[in-house]
């Protein structure tokens, strides 16, 4: 039955209040008012849920006993006019002058709060779009947005996840949600009217949440409008509240990555295709091998290029493929010539007067300042030197060992909070801040503590200890901006994780949540089909920096390993949110990076204007960039760097076993035993109720096989190349087989 709307008081004494934004005021009046027709009524476990039809929106509101809460705007017609509801077995129709809305409602009601709406809108004539209102706004006592007291914690960047997380101060139902836009399932709108979601998702208190792209007709240029009488999604949206408010950065990462993984859980995915990394892995090693484009020759040592027969040789470079191939070495059983030649010349990037390893060789062009450190340089070789120093490799002991000292007196010079860049000699700042944030390499501390506690299993100091606990301590208050590079939080994640390990202390696991927060804060949960885009896997890639336009195949890769490590450690009390996101992020990767190999994308829309050297599509090293917007891929340059991709995908994700014969693909994080003769034993790491892929790979023709869970046999559906079963993690799983 359709009744007026009980009207409410204002908000404040001094209402309107100063510098609201219009749209709440319009609200708030309109609610003052009474004016709005009440559809329907029901309750919501806390919640009273009401429908009603206003002015020019369709409104949802969700409000406690003191009328504070919620006002969803879940259709808008601009310009107003008169309207009609009409009710639908999981929503309503609503007619308005410029067409249908058909808005699809679930609602649930658990241990939080989940609402999904999506909204159809199907217009009566061709239309351009102009300016809309944003879909969300906060209601505080009385029902009033101008009573409403919180704080947006963290909104849409660019062309990522369309989310917006917001925490309430109010002694009510609501202490925090997580807003999240499906774009998804908008690539059609966007088609449609040539633009692109880029920050649509954030907003001013109290209005948040999605505000379409306008049409580009507005600003002069030429645009389709969208058709009369053609349906289109205009939005696929999801809340998941929590009523309880999180007292600092370290409780809002926790309950951000659960509110996320709420809605993840309940988000259409796409399916991934099956990799063949280990090919993709040895011929990235012939083309290393062969190519003059790959290496050069200093001091009679061998030296990859960064580019493609481009940029100096680097240290980082240099460790970064070396350390991904001997990965690969030990999984192939056998070591590459190349990885002795490429260990051979690391001592020529020693400054021995300064005890540090620098950037470039000594003989680098003066086009390049050697003085120059970036932050995060001077730590990631060292953990990579660490890494080979963990596998018996003797020189990189020594190295590590002679450089870590200065790694130790630039962090205490900074008092952990590192610059940009800065000096090498006397540590003077060459760039303070990344933006006008005043902030600088923000997780330079994670790395570092990670560094640290390697110094510490190396040489058994647990001064060392003390380093990585000062670094993480000084991380405070960040938040969402602790994120400078997508690698580096990981492992800065990744450190956090071991030394809570080492000292039983919890604490760490907290911040091991804010690290994981700010890292899936800047990735695309979905499925960008905009231009180039529609030719390669964009779904869960993280941007490479926090400002960054573009995705990139060294910082996925690296995240990757870092996910591993923390999910193989299998902490208790790791949130379930965190352990599916970093599992899910690594199924995709498996699948999505492929995308990155010049061959793999159609010719046309790789780049003509190319930052670093050039693209040559019969080398199989990959692009540094992808654009979710759909720009030309490769602008920045083929990175050789990038090629340990292959290398770290091939040995993480496909098992071998002396006497297997065939290999087990398993797309979360898999750990493969010997139990008998002719049966092994697979545990898988990652949140107990999400299913993944163990594949049987390359199997003899005629091979009884055998894959069961719990004891109970499992079912293949049988591909060209492999036999693919579904598993979950933490069950008892057993691999057998006759040939």
């Amino acid at each position: 039955m359709k009744v007026p709307a009980k009207p409410i008081r204002p908000g404040r004494k001094t209402w309107p209040p100063e510098g609201a934004p219009v749209r709440s005021l319009i609200l708030e009046e309109e609610l003052a008012a009474g004016s709005m027709t009440v559809l329907e009524r029901r309750r919501l476990g806390l919640w009273k849920l009401e429908h009603r039809l206003g002015r020019d929106s369709f409104w949802t509101l969700l409000t406690t006993e003191d009328g504070g809460g919620l006002a969803l705007r879940m259709a808008c017609w601009q310009g107003g006019g008169e309207a009609s509801a009409k009710r639908r077995s999981q929503g309503w129709d609503i007619h308005c002058p410029l067409g249908l809305y058909t808005v699809v409602i679930h609602a649930q009601e658990e241990e939080r709060t989940l609402l999904r709406w999506t909204t159809t809108f199907t217009p009566v004539t061709d239309l351009l779009p102009t300016v809309s209102p944003r879909d969300v706004y906060v209601l505080g006592t009385g029902g009033a947005p101008s009573w409403a007291r919180g704080e947006v914690k963290a909104a849409q960047r660019g062309l990522n996840s369309g989310l917006v997380f917001f925490t309430v101060e109010a002694e009510a139902a609501l202490g925090a949600g997580l807003y999240f836009q499906n774009l998804t399932a908008l690539n059609p709108y966007f088609e449609a009217l040539g633009t692109r979601p880029d920050g649509v998702v954030g907003g001013v208190w109290p209005e948040i949440g999605y505000q379409p792209p306008n049409s580009p007709a507005i600003y002069g240029d030429a645009a389709h409008p969208l058709r009369g009488g053609e349906a289109v999604v205009v939005s696929d949206a999801y809340l998941a509240l929590s009523p309880r408010r999180p007292p600092n950065c370290k409780e809002s990462g926790r309950l951000f990555l659960t509110l996320l993984g709420d809605i993840y859980r309940r988000l259409d995915k796409p399916t991934p295709d099956h990799r063949d990394w280990p090919a993709r892995a040895e011929q990235t090693l012939q083309d290393l091998r062969r190519s003059p484009k790959a290496t050069i020759r200093h001091y009679g040592d061998l030296y990859v290029h960064p580019y493609t027969a481009s940029e100096y040789p680097d240290v980082m470079v240099q460790l970064a493929v070396l350390t991904a191939m001997s990965r690969y070495s030990r999984w192939r059983g056998r070591a590459h010539p190349l990885e002795a030649e490429l260990a051979a010349g690391l001592s020529r990037f020693h400054h021995r007067p300064l005890g540090m390893l620098r950037r470039y060789l000594p003989n680098v062009g003066k086009d390049k300042d050697r003085d120059a450190v970036d932050s995060w340089y001077l730590y990631h070789p060292l953990m990579n030197l660490g890494r080979l120093a963990q596998g018996g490799h003797e020189e990189a002991r020594k190295l590590f060992k002679a450089t870590v000292g200065y790694a130790v007196k630039a962090a205490r010079h900074f008092r952990y909070a590192w610059p940009v860049q800065y000096k090498a000699r006397d540590f003077s700042i060459i760039t303070a801040e990344r933006n006008e944030t005043g902030l600088g390499q923000t997780d330079v501390g994670g790395l570092y503590a990670y560094v640290m506690i390697q110094a510490y299993e190396i040489t058994g100091d647990r001064t060392y200890l003390d380093e990585a606990r000062g670094a993480l301590s000084a991380i405070k208050g960040l938040g969402f901006e602790l994120n400078y590079q997508a690698n580096v939080t990981a492992w800065g994640a990744a450190a956090c994780i071991s030394l809570g390990r080492l000292l039983d202390d919890t604490t760490y696991l907290d911040l091991a949540h804010t690290f994981l927060a700010s890292f899936f804060h800047n990735c695309l949960i979905w499925e960008s089909e905009i231009g180039n885009a529609k030719h390669f896997k964009n779904f869960l890639g993280a941007t490479c920096l926090q400002d960054a336009p573009y995705m990139a195949i060294y910082e996925c890769y690296e995240s990757v390993a870092a996910f591993d490590e923390i999910l193989k450690a299998d902490v208790p009390g790791l949130s379930s949110g965190a352990r599916m996101l970093m599992a899910e992020y690594r199924r995709f990767a498996l699948d999505r990076s492929w995308s990155f190999y010049p061959d793999a994308l159609p010719e046309d829309m790789l780049a003509t204007d190319i930052r670093n050297g050039h693209i040559d599509r019969e080398l199989s090293f990959p692009l540094e960039d992808l654009y979710a917007d759909g720009q030309p891929a490769g602008q920045v340059g083929q990175e050789i760097y990038g090629c340990g991709a292959a290398f770290v995908f091939a040995s993480i994700a496909f098992h071998r076993m002396d006497g297997m014969p065939f290999q087990l693909f398993c797309d979360y994080p898999a750990e493969v035993e010997q139990i008998g003769e002719r049966e092994v034993g697979v545990a898988v790491y990652g949140p107990d109720d999400c299913p993944c892929a163990l594949r049987v790979v390359d199997a003899p023709e005629g091979a009884r096989i055998s894959v069961r869970m719990d004891d109970e046999p499992l079912e293949a559906k049988r591909r060209q190349d492999h036999r693919q079963y579904v598993v979950q993690p933490g069950r008892r799983i057993t691999v057998s087989w006759c040939v």
